[in-house]
């Protein structure tokens, strides 16, 4: 039987090394192995101390798969010679693990899919008292940025930079909720860790955790996501459903942008105060649609124990919402705890339904909200507005979803529930107001466009034509009178219907206007 040698699988000192090439014969078949997933993850090894076995040098794999003939891999010879696994240490990521590996498959890209897991089970010196991993607080402490980086060498460049169009890319739209002791290290890895993907975007890290919405080549996007659930910081947090996905690339975003800040998604308020431990109830997207299902089924919704509630903006709840939501006529997340305590009349003794577009907003938001003390329970919408149109794209959700890119919305489903703000034609797609220091988005339809109504306002569009008119132009931004004359907290006197100040009732089959 011949075997061939992959040159770009060489001998490392990185952590991928052990990812690429786990042995086959620890305790899974070969089709396992060999199963075609194209994206490999760094491995931590903890080791046993009773005896382990080694694989020879030269010695083939026993196992076979009864669907995988010579035909589909020729043969696998792994020579592991630094490695003694009977060691009862944590392996360093940057220790010498020298390993080879000659293989031949037909898939260009077939790598080793990580199913050895040699696990610990008798070392208890490995733990101490409170029970505190070692490894992960000590992780940051003298380690290099680049070891923590995946290998691509084995694929073209063109293939990481090629496919980042709205129609053959991927956004990534992620967060994650851990303590984090060194912020900063993470800041300059996950900056290495995108430009070596070509990926764009925006990232917030704080002590609180990560938060993140990246585009690329699917190829980038994948080898990112492998990377994070890998990475020693969030693999017992992050899943890979925590990952949303859409059509986009790197175009979606002018640059990348990554940094440190007191919160991954800003509250107004330090994490030390408000927590992210104790948030709402969780219920998954099929749990909240039967809890809005029994909401709308009742006769008197304004009677109700249960509120709906829409953590986001009026830009992204005018667009798009749940039916029988309360949307607050707010500009910034920011406002929302005054929000809470300037209506708080409205959230005695309610069962409180709480959803934004991915998750993150709720869970300090509906944290915020129990510390008050006045809710019978509150519940959020786990992975968001997001993952329930992936399950419900016809569900109670209708129109469409606000993002933070420029592609400005995703549509699941073919609802129109705003207008343009001059005729009031159904209409949902939002322009950036045509007065270069407006910070406004505006709903206005073509044919408005046609006319020359293309900013946010007449006040802003006057300001416009005068500017247009004239050589000297401010560059710096500023808020719109349109913007200033609207109330910074709203406060709903009274519970009017099943929405109030930032939407409008939306009635089955119609479509209503904000």
């Amino acid at each position: 039987m011949k075997v061939k040698s992959l040159s770009h699988v060489r001998p490392s000192a990185t952590p991928w090394t052990a990812a690429y090439q786990a042995p086959p014969s620890m305790g899974f078949s070969r089709q396992e192995y060999w199963s075609g997933v194209p994206l490999p993850s760094p491995l931590v090894i903890v080791s046993r101390k009773e005896p382990t076995p080694r694989l020879e040098p030269n010695q083939m794999p026993s196992s076979t798969s009864p669907d995988q003939g010579d035909d589909d891999l020729e043969a696998c010879v792994l020579r592991f010679s630094d490695l003694d696994l009977k060691d009862t240490s944590l392996m360093n990521p940057s220790s010498s693990l020298k390993a080879e590996l000659d293989v031949s498959a037909k898939k260009k890209y077939s790598f080793a899919k990580k199913k050895l897991a040699v696990t610990s089970s008798t070392s208890k010196s490995l733990e101490s008292t409170d029970k505190r991993n070692p490894f992960k607080e000590d992780f940051t402490r003298n380690q290099e940025v680049s070891t923590w980086l995946p290998d691509i060498s084995c694929f073209n460049p063109d293939e990481l930079i090629s496919g980042q169009g709205n129609d053959e890319g991927e956004v990534l739209l992620y967060y994650c909720y851990c303590d984090l002791k060194d912020p900063d290290w993470v800041c300059a890895w996950q900056t290495a860790l995108c430009q070596h993907l070509h990926l764009t975007g925006k990232v917030r890290i704080a002590t609180e955790g990560i938060n993140g919405t990246v585009g690329g080549s699917r190829l980038a996007t994948r080898l990112y996501v492998s990377v994070m659930l890998s990475c020693p910081l969030f693999k017992d947090y992050l899943c890979k459903d925590d990952f949303k996905t859409s059509k986009g690339g790197a175009c979606c975003f002018p640059e990348l942008r990554v940094g440190v800040f007191e919160e991954i998604v800003p509250m107004g308020i330090s994490p030390n105060k408000i927590s992210y431990k104790k948030p709402g109830i969780h219920l998954s997207p099929g749990e909240f649609h039967k809890e809005v299902e029994k909401f709308l089924s009742q006769a008197n919704q304004e009677e109700s124990d249960t509120i709906l509630l829409d953590c986001r903006n009026f830009y992204e709840s005018k667009i798009g919402r749940f039916q029988g939501c309360l949307a607050p006529d707010i500009r910034k997340f920011s406002y929302f705890p005054s929000y809470v305590d300037e209506n708080l009349e409205l959230f005695k003794e309610k069962r409180v339904l709480m959803y934004c577009t991915g998750g993150i907003r709720c869970e300090r938001g509906s944290a915020y909200l129990k510390t008050k003390g006045v809710c019978k329970e509150v519940f959020q919408l786990k992975g968001g507005i997001h993952k329930y149109l992936e399950e419900f794209p016809d569900g109670f959700y209708k129109g469409k979803l606000f993002v933070f890119d420029e592609r400005y919305a995703l549509s699941f489903n073919n609802d129109i529930v705003s207008e343009c703000s001059y005729c009031g034609v159904p209409w949902d797609h939002y322009n950036l107001c045509s007065t270069p220091q407006c910070r406004q988005l505006v709903l206005t339809c073509p044919a408005c466009q046609e006319r020359g109504f293309t900013a946010c306002c007449v006040t802003c569009q006057d300001k416009g034509n005068r500017q247009a008119a004239s050589p000297a132009q401010s560059s710096f931004k500023e808020e719109c009178e349109c913007t200033a004359r609207r109330p910074r907290v709203p406060r709903e006197l009274s519970r009017r219907g099943p929405l109030t100040a930032g939407a409008s009732p939306l009635k089955p089959g119609a479509q209503a206007g904000c």
